[in-house]
């Protein structure tokens, strides 16, 4: 019996006792096998099992759980428990140990559905919608009716929302005064497609030039807030530039779906050059 074995069978009944909750059974009945004599044997704490019970000559024998297998609590289990595997549409959230199973969340894109006790995709907003509040793994998206003078063609908006980006509403009327077609509402949609854009390899940028996330996002978002629709055009390009041309050519084909969907709906004709821009 190990010294943390002695320590946490004498402190946490009276610990338990303390903070006035239920202290867990540390002890089990066993009829030795030799005597015939009922035994009060001590259980194995969390992340071990029971090589061998009690005896009138030794205390119970403990051993530590093998890779892949656990214990939550205080056993007299002759073999520790198989880690458990992640469902469908589930990623791991928190790995397995010797005391604690792995626990699960729905991947990016789904959330759980109590209902049906397991992960479904985040509905998209219909058309005439915007996204009020963004999925999460533990709720679906929230939806709201676009301001008056906001309108959409097809579905989640303007533009259809993704993993990257929002969907996006914006107004004609706002449009045609400014004479130009941005590429977002201030203080969102452009925000979540700057600090979203994936890496080449599909996967998201990390903190850079020694900048955490949080130093970065407010960069981004300062940028995002002064720049000009003609800066954030030329994105694409500075994307190229810099080899990720994978990012560049799906925005430039966001844009382009924005400018194609604007000069439908609002009726603009050839008040507004794509190409141009």
């Amino acid at each position: 019996i190990t010294l943390d074995f002695l320590l946490i069978s004498y402190l946490l009944p009276r610990v338990a006792l303390v903070i006035g909750v239920a202290a867990p059974l540390l002890t089990f009945r066993n009829t030795d096998q030799i005597t015939g004599n009922s035994l009060e044997c001590d259980r194995c704490p969390p992340g071990t099992f029971m090589r061998a019970p009690c005896t009138a000559t030794q205390k119970t024998q403990c051993a530590p759980c093998p890779q892949g297998s656990f214990t939550e609590l205080w056993n007299y289990i002759g073999k520790c428990l198989r880690c458990g595997v992640c469902g469908h549409n589930e990623v791991e959230k928190t790995a397995c140990t010797a005391n604690s199973n792995c626990q699960c969340q729905c991947k990016q894109g789904y959330y759980h559905k109590k209902n049906y006790d397991m992960c479904v995709r985040h509905s998209e907003c219909p058309s005439g919608q915007e996204v009020l509040t963004k999925g999460t793994a533990d709720e679906d998206t929230v939806c709201q009716t676009c301001p008056d003078g906001s309108y959409s063609d097809t579905v989640s908006l303007v533009l259809k929302g993704s993993i990257w980006h929002d969907s996006m509403c914006t107004s004609c009327e706002e449009l045609k005064s400014r004479g130009e077609i941005t590429t977002s509402p201030p203080n969102h949609t452009t925000i979540w497609v700057m600090h979203k854009l994936p890496s080449e390899d599909g996967k998201r940028q990390g903190a850079t030039s020694g900048l955490n996330l949080s130093d970065l996002h407010a960069r981004i978002n300062a940028w995002v807030a002064s720049a000009s629709a003609n800066q954030i055009r030329q994105l694409p390009e500075i994307l190229a530039k810099t080899g990720a041309n994978s990012a560049g050519e799906r925005l430039q084909s966001k844009l382009q779906r924005i400018d194609s969907n604007l000069k439908q709906l609002c009726a603009l004709g050839n008040e507004v050059d794509v190409q141009s821009l």
